[in-house]
């Protein structure tokens, strides 16, 4: 599971994660051309983070 997120909705991603994933994820920024094409899975606004499970 991957959800990408902006600042506004960074914690209802974590949330989401952990209730459907029953465990923690791994919070990561994106950088560089990621943050420029990534939009946030719940708005229309550029992605700040990927909220993801860890390998």
């Amino acid at each position: 599971m991957r959800i990408f997120s902006c600042e506004t909705h960074i914690n209802q991603a974590l949330d989401m994660f952990v209730a459907e994933q029953k465990t923690f994820p791994m919070l990561e920024k994106l950088d560089g051309d990621k943050k420029l094409s990534t939009k946030c899975t719940y708005c229309n606004v550029a992605a700040v983070y990927v909220v993801e499970k860890e390998d």
